[in-house]
């Protein structure tokens, strides 16, 4: 296997499914590897660490929620894109809340899936920068580390949610288009994913303000986008 060559699980227990991501990612260069049940896909990934992992919501033992959360507790930074046929904004945001980086609501085209699995790992593979620590408020946010500590509350931030903070800061008190951050974070148009932005900035949000609901730091700008303001 080439040293340059991403594996990839699948964790989907439909077969027809199943065997359609991995004929389509196998023809686009990457390494399969699946499991049908969520213990068994848990089980996968603590064995062979791969780089992304497309997990299903309804699995026959458990819970896609469930077995992201068990898939956070292990890697706190593998990239987990989220299949689900629900498309309620409720069961998005849970899915993010639990630990998925995105997520993709059935039926979906296979080249978006790939595009965004792509992207995600681009943002994975990036060499990281020199220690970037700042200050929200009462929370201290060490992007180099992944972290943000609010008093005695610790708090891991995905790659996503360490390119959307990141991007904000570097923009400090501008405001900041969500078609803008979807092309510089995601790649991708801003039509379908709109709502891809928003429930970042909620997770942020609950990790880094003080009062999630009236946000001092990372502030909406209506009919627009958001920006970010210093201590």
């Amino acid at each position: 296997m080439s040293a340059s060559k991403k594996t990839v699980l699948i964790i989907e227990d439909e077969p027809h499914i199943a065997l359609g991501l991995r004929d389509a990612l196998e023809f686009e260069g990457f390494e399969v590897i699946d499991a049908g049940r969520g213990r068994d896909g848990i089980h996968a990934a603590r064995a062979s660490s791969p780089d992304a992992v497309l997990l299903d919501l309804m699995l026959p033992d458990m819970n896609g929620y469930q077995v992201c959360e068990e898939l956070r507790r292990w890697d706190s930074f593998v990239p987990i894109i989220m299949l689900t046929a629900r498309s309620q904004e409720t069961d998005k945001i849970r899915g993010l809340d639990a630990g998925a980086d995105d997520y993709v609501t059935k039926p979906f085209s296979v080249g978006e899936l790939v595009a965004r699995l792509r992207a995600i790992l681009r943002r994975a593979a990036r060499v990281p920068e020199q220690v970037e620590r700042f200050t929200l408020g009462a929370a201290e946010i060490d992007l180099s580390a992944h972290l943000v500590v609010r008093g005695s509350a610790r708090s891991e931030l995905s790659f996503y949610e360490v390119e959307l903070l990141r991007l904000l800061r570097d923009r400090a008190g501008q405001p900041v288009s969500r078609e803008d951050i979807l092309q510089k974070i995601w790649g991708l148009d801003a039509s379908p994913t709109n709502r891809t932005v928003d429930n970042f900035i909620v997770k942020l949000r609950k990790k880094i303000e003080e009062h999630p609901d009236k946000p001092a730091h990372i502030l909406t700008v209506y009919g627009f986008g958001y920006k970010l303001v210093p201590s």
